[in-house]
């Protein structure tokens, strides 16, 4: 039976009168979970795997139309394997959508969005710590977790589950703490470990002033798109490092704008507001050219 492409309309909604409730329901409820799935796995580094897999199916398909068939029985041999080659390399994100659904966090894996006043007393907390601790010359690397989840880098360190809180945070990072030395990361306005490790700048035009807190920082900001928050313990200096990018020398207000820019949804009147934050952050900008120590 060949089918007229004129009567493809009439078709299609002979089909769909066909369709009952839970037909839609099944839809609905499928379309859903692949959409979280592939978000969850695009705020990966499983997203380059997949684009890879998508290069793999296409080469295929082209070798099967051309009809190159030593081309295509090979890879046609690596298909069959790979259900097996899929778990091992999405192990890390299989795992972490399991735990996801085991813990109380579930409802984290249907929806991204958390309370606003959690995140913005975690950036009040932070400021206010970062604010005292470069009077007192106290060192601090404190990452804020985004979209990429840095759950490798929590492991390095020790795991915690607490409220940011300035008191905290002068806690963990006091010179003669067991944690001063690595990273606090933030996750959606919690501590989630402190203590880290994490991977150094491979930029070789850093200035030589830049210790190894600051190169931290900014490996990190490299290889995530997290936000590190930097106090020096030589000069007091704050900073914020993103996408590779070191904002130096910067003033609690110009910081805490900074961090609410970055990590808080912006508002839809944000055009109406008056550019004070837009001016300091462009202040903060032009001073990050100057150098200091660690």
């Amino acid at each position: 039976m060949r089918l007229n492409f004129a009567e493809l309309p009439a078709f299609a909604g002979r089909y769909l009168m066909t369709l009952q409730i839970s037909d839609l329901l099944d839809i609905v409820i499928m379309a859903f979970l692949l959409y979280k799935v592939l978000t969850l796995v695009q705020s990966t580094k499983a997203a380059s795997l997949l684009k890879g897999l998508l290069v793999f199916f296409t080469l295929l398909a082209l070798s099967s139309f051309f009809k190159l068939n030593g081309i295509s029985y090979l890879m046609n041999r690596m298909v069959e394997m790979g259900v097996l080659a899929l778990i091992i390399l999405f192990q890390p994100e299989i795992r972490r959508i399991l735990e996801q659904m085991g813990s109380r966090r579930i409802m984290a894996f249907f929806s991204h969005s958390e309370a606003g006043s959690i995140l913005e007393q975690a950036i009040s907390q932070t400021v206010l710590a970062c604010a005292e601790m470069s009077a007192s010359r106290t060192g601090a690397l404190i990452v804020f977790e985004r979209e990429i989840v840095l759950d490798d880098m929590v492991r390095s360190g020790t795991v915690l589950d607490a409220a940011v809180s300035s008191e905290l945070l002068k806690n963990i990072f006091f010179v003669k703490a067991p944690m001063h030395d690595g990273a606090v990361i933030v996750r959606h306005g919690r501590v989630l470990g402190a203590g880290c490790m994490l991977p150094l700048s491979k930029n070789v035009n850093l200035s030589r002033d830049l210790g190894m807190r600051h190169r931290a920082g900014i490996g990190m900001s490299e290889n995530s798109d997290a936000v590190v928050v930097i106090v020096s313990e030589e000069t007091g200096s704050i900073s914020v490092a993103t996408g590779g990018m070191l904002k130096r020398h910067l003033k609690s207000e110009t910081l805490e704008n900074l961090l609410r820019n970055e990590l808080l949804p912006q508002e839809e009147d944000a055009a109406d507001k008056p550019q004070l934050g837009i001016l300091r952050f462009l202040r903060a900008g032009r001073s990050g050219g100057d150098d200091d120590g660690e």
